[in-house]
């Protein structure tokens, strides 16, 4: 069974490890990481609680708490997109927490919306709706490696930023994987 405490534990744990912060606001938090339990509990693995989810890993990887999207967010606006990571500055209150736009792909969304339609709290945008019509469903994935650590990552798209290194996505390429059974 997955406790509130187990996910706080899990989420301080990463917040340290990158020299972020938990939101301030006790309350707040605890709403999020409810989110996060919630999401785990229901879905397998915890994913954002403030996206919609499709229920299938391989659509939601970029989404699994901490998301791709949180330190390209947290560099750029001091946060990530819920609230729940934010830098220093923001857990002392010199800076205002302020709402952030969605990095997120119009497509990946749709994807969420096209699975999991029960689960959207609101309608889809007409462009996300364009996208859910567009969309064939299928996930074409690739094998990634950081040119700078040898990560590699078998998923849509590259990571925002490596785990391992820290390098940003435009140092990942792509294997060729029909070159590597051909050969």
């Amino acid at each position: 069974m997955i406790t509130l405490e187990k996910v706080r534990q899990r989420a301080e744990a990463d917040a340290k490890t990158y020299g972020y912060f938990l939101h301030p606001d006790p309350d707040f938090l605890k709403d999020l990481l409810e989110g996060l339990k919630k999401n785990e509990e229901r879905y397998g693995y915890p994913s954002c609680p403030c996206r919609v989810a499709s229920g299938k890993l391989e659509f939601d990887r970029d989404i699994l708490c901490p998301c791709d999207y949180r330190d390209p967010d947290v560099l750029e606006y001091g946060c990530c997109y819920c609230a729940l990571y934010v830098r220093k500055d923001l857990y002392e209150g010199k800076t205002p927490i302020l709402p952030i736009p969605e990095r997120r792909p119009p497509q990946k969304q749709a994807r969420a919306y096209a699975e999991a339609p029960e689960l959207a709290v609101a309608r889809p945008s007409e462009k996300v709706e364009v996208a859910i019509a567009k969309e064939t469903g299928l996930v074409k994935k690739k094998l990634w490696y950081c040119r700078q650590c040898g990560y590699t990552v078998f998923r849509e798209d590259p990571p925002y930023v490596c785990p391992i290194c820290k390098a940003k996505r435009e140092m990942f390429a792509e294997i060729n994987i029909g070159a590597l059974v051909q050969g």
